[in-house]
This record gives C-alpha cells, sequence and structure tokens, in this order.
C-alpha cells in the first residue's frame, strides 16, 4: 500500500525528514512514533498530499503522490494533527459535504455517513452543530469525515488527541476493527494505545528512521529481549545462586523472605526456570514471562545514542 524511498523535505537549509525508506502491506497497522519535531506531520502531510517532498518518491496503492496527487487523494482518508472541520455545519451534514466531495454518488451518501457515525460513536449528535461539541466528540468528527468514503489507506495524525479513558477505549477498538478493511498509518504520543492496538511501529529521530518492526523485534535488536520475572521465597543469596545457571539475573525486589528477580531470556524459559528452583527446595511463587514495555523502547531509541535499529 505504501512504498517510500529516499524520502527528503528541507524548509531552507533544515531537513524535516531525510532519506525515509519503508514499506506498508495492505490491511496493516502501523504506529509512527517520534517526539515532537522530529518529522512525523512532516512526513503524513506528503503522504496526504498536502506537501511536495524535496526529493525521494513516495508511492501509495500504486500512484505517485507528486505525479498523481488526485489519484493519491481518491484512495486516502486523512486526519490531521487539528481536524478539518466547519463549525458552523452539523456532524451529519459535514460527514455529508464530504462524502460529496470524496466522490461518493447521491444515492450512497445517507449509508456512508451512517456507518461513519456508528463507527465512530456520533449517531446521537449527528443533528448537533459542529461548533457545540466538545473536543473529544470533534476529534471523533475528525475520524469519521477520513472514513466516510471507505477509503484503502487511512493517515491519522493524534486521534487520541484529547480523548478522555472511556473515548480512548472506542478509539482503540475503532482502529483495531479497521485491520485488514483498511491499511492505517496512525501517530500519537500515547504509547500505551499504540502498542495495543498496531502491528508494527516506525520510529523517527530528528528526521531519520532510526526503527521499524514489532515490539518484541525492537527489543531484541536493541539487547532488551524478553525476559523472565520470577518470584521465589527463600534466602537471597541462595536463590541467587540456583537461578546464575538459566541466564543473566538480577534482583529487583525483596521483602518479608521473598526475592524478586528478573532473569534475561530471548526465549521463554519459565519450565527450566520452574523446574531449577523446585529441584532446589525453593517455594516459587509467581513466574511471568514479558518483553522490554514500548515506553522503555521509545526513550532508548529517540534520547539514546544506540545508532539505527534497521
Amino acid at each position: 500500500m505504501i512504498h517510500v524511498e529516499g524520502l527528503t523535505k528541507y524548509y531552507g537549509s533544515h531537513a524535516a525528514i531525510r532519506d525515509l525508506a519503508f514499506r506498508i502491506g495492505r490491511g496493516e497497522v502501523i504506529g509512527f512514533l517520534g517526539l515532537n519535531g522530529a518529522g512525523k506531520t512532516t512526513t503524513l502531510k506528503i503522504l496526504g498530499c498536502v506537501l511536495l517532498p524535496t526529493s525521494g518518491r513516495a508511492i501509495i496503492d500504486g500512484y505517485d503522490v507528486v505525479s498523481h496527487p488526485h489519484e493519491v487523494r481518491q484512495r486516502i482518508g486523512f486526519l490531521p494533527d487539528t481536524p478539518p472541520l466547519y463549525d458552523e455545519m452539523g456532524v451529519g451534514e459535514f460527514l455529508a459535504f464530504v462524502a460529496r466531495l470524496r466522490g461518493v454518488g447521491s444515492r450512497d451518501v445517507f449509508a456512508r455517513v451512517a456507518e461513519a457515525e456508528e463507527k465512530t460513536g456520533l449517531c446521537d449528535v449527528d443533528d448537533a452543530p459542529i461548533s457545540s461539541l466538545s473536543h473529544g466528540y470533534r476529534q471523533r468528527v475528525g475520524v469519521a469525515q477520513a472514513l466516510v468514503h471507505r477509503p484503502a489507506l487511512l493517515i491519522l495524525d493524534e486521534p487520541g488527541s484529547g480523548l478522555d479513558p472511556r473515548q480512548m477505549v472506542e478509539m482503540r477498538a475503532l482502529i483495531r476493527g479497521l485491520r485488514g478493511e483498511h491499511t492505517v498509518l496512525v501517530s500519537s504520543h500515547l504509547l500505551s494505545e499504540i502498542s495495543q492496538t498496531c502491528d508494527r511501529l516506525l520510529v523517527i529521530k530528528e528526521g531519520e528512521l532510526v526503527a521499524q518492526g514489532t515490539e518484541e523485534e525492537l527489543s531484541q535488536r536493541l539487547g532488551g529481549g524478553g525476559f523472565i520475572e520470577v518470584e521465589v521465597r527463600g534466602e537471597r543469596e541462595r536463590v541467587l545462586a540456583v537461578l546464575a545457571g538459566v541466564g543473566p539475573v538480577r534482583v529487583t525486589g525483596e521483602a518479608e523472605g521473598v526475592v524478586t528477580l528478573r532473569v534475561d531470556a530471548p526465549v521463554d524459559l519459565r519450565p527450566r526456570v520452574a523446574q531449577v528452583v523446585v529441584s532446589a527446595g525453593l517455594e516459587l511463587l509467581r513466574l511471568d514471562r514479558g518483553v522490554e514495555k514500548l515506553e522503555s523502547l521509545f526513550l532508548r531509541l529517540t534520547h539514546g545514542g544506540e545508532g539505527r535499529a534497521p
């Protein structure tokens, strides 16, 4: 669906993005991460045919964003960081207007508006003026206008901005439900939401792509990998000695005779850990497997000096 090669954008002498290259398959939900000023919005605006690149190519569904922008626009739904709304219009009226602009036939407009409102939870405010809506509802209208013409690709820049916890749950369910039916590229600072909704991640730092892949793949490339967290009742030194043969181990907590440890394990070693603890006559209280959290990975990639993790 998306093929980006050597994409670069200069503002004067400043390079907002440099030599970006990535591919996104049909039906994928991709998270696009980076600090403020990293180049996320510039990239999304180029893909949305709002900005022209300085050099490089971006192909969407077989069409170049520079030489065939009209064909690209027919295939995408774009929610910029500030939703493009007309405050004087009602919600349903605005969505019908957008549907017609996007080429939806007159006989299908009502059904497409109803479908978009149902997906975004706007049915109860169909007649309400957009100017009367809360920030969260305005954000929903922004997503609905991107969806109303059933685009092949959705580009969402901070879709969860300003939503309350219940609305975030609904937005998460909405994005998950789009998988397969649409390709989705979503930029967000809400890392927990990205973690729960996206198939893969693209991480950009100072205009350059520094990593791409699943959370687990990025963790392994950065040396984090998986880990086993263990709670054992016993004397600290004895517990450490028993687990030393399994892998790198460190104590993360100790209270009332219970030692909590983390064993670095790129593969699932829980059976081995359980075996050595029980064989040593120690009391095993808890055994969990996990991978480095997205927040930690993001900070390491955007603040650390590890360099690229392609």
